[in-house]
């Protein structure tokens, strides 16, 4: 397939589905596309304001699927757990988790547990949430099992970034309390960190005998709201030269929406934009850096992420029911 577009996706009717930071971006998109295609997606936002102007952005449109919306800030894990808690209590089985928000480049900052900024929203809020919604996801991909056209479709999705190839994971000072804090080495280290926990999240399910799927994306260069800090927010009325160097938002979507669905996606895979060394383009495999590929530094990262914030992963329990003990 040359050219993998939104009308290639599989329609999702019956399928649910989260999406983080979807209320603008390619959050937004991939909510909305999701939703058009029959899932009923739950958005997920840090301002109340902002997500219900998004939903109603979507509802306006009829879509074929339910769309509803909560609060989640990935910035505090007390937040996750309430939206976990919540979301676990209205619902039975997760089909699709897109782990999409994300900070870039800011000033140095700090989460509400005192993690550095970046590293703390891009890969320590998704690895809290991931692993508190795994329950669920591994019970809609047991569910699916006695269907052969359903097999594998229950995925993580992490949206990661080109931006990783300049990261280095530090598992001696990930926080920047050591080092003087640099906000785009901080930001490819948390982009790194999302494929890292990609690789060893598929590894520890295969183990387990669970057909969810974990996957990775990126939307290349695309023009987003999380670019604010370097003045390049996304704009309504983008210029002529704007759209020659970056995507807009639908089409830097495309990637996430690509892994979320495409039948062909297997787990551990990474998708992103295929021309311009993957910064443009429509949604092919992507190629990761060296040191996303290193099991022994998943594994350590895994490990001091479940340290850090406290969330250990039922493995023993997923699978079961294809696995009795």
């Amino acid at each position: 397939m040359t050219h993998w577009t939104y009308n290639d996706a599989p329609d999702q009717t019956g399928r649910t589905a989260v999406v983080t930071g979807a209320n603008t971006g390619i959050g937004f998109h991939t909510a909305r596309m999701l939703a058009h295609k029959g899932a009923h997606v739950t958005l997920t936002y840090r301002d109340a304001g902002k997500g219900a102007a998004a939903l109603e952005r979507i509802r306006a449109e009829e879509p074929a699927g339910e769309v509803t919306g909560a609060l989640l800030d990935l910035a505090d894990l007390d937040s996750v757990g309430a939206f976990t808690d919540a979301y676990r209590a209205a619902h039975d089985r997760l089909d699709l988790l897109i782990n999409n928000a994300g900070v870039m480049v800011p000033p140095l900052g700090r989460t509400r547990q005192d993690f550095e900024l970046q590293f703390g929203t891009n890969h320590l809020g998704h690895f809290a949430l991931t692993g508190e919604l795994l329950p669920l996801l591994d019970a809609a991909a047991s569910a699916d099992r006695s269907g052969a056209d359903r097999a594998g479709a229950v995925r993580v999705v992490t949206v990661s970034s080109v931006a990783h190839w300049t990261g280095g994971i530090d598992l001696d000072d990930l926080n920047w309390r050591q080092r003087r804090y640099r906000p785009w080495p901080a930001y490819g280290q948390s982009k790194l960190a999302n494929l890292l926990f990609t690789l060893e999240l598929q590894h520890r399910l295969t183990e387990a005998g669970s057909a969810v799927r974990a996957v990775a994306a990126h939307p290349g260069l695309t023009s987003t709201d999380i670019g604010r800090h370097q003045g390049r927010a996304a704009s309504d009325n983008p210029s002529r030269i704007d759209r020659m160097i970056r995507m807009q938002p639908p089409d830097g979507a495309l990637p996430s929406l690509r892994a979320a669905t495409d039948p062909t996606v297997t787990g551990g895979s990474y998708w992103g934009p295929a021309r311009r060394f993957g910064t443009y383009g429509p949604p092919a495999p992507a190629r990761a850096s060296a040191r996303a590929r290193d099991t022994v530094v998943a594994r350590r990262l895994w490990t001091e992420s479940e340290r850090l914030t406290g969330v250990t992963y039922p493995f023993a329990a997923v699978g079961r029911a294809e696995h009795p003990a």
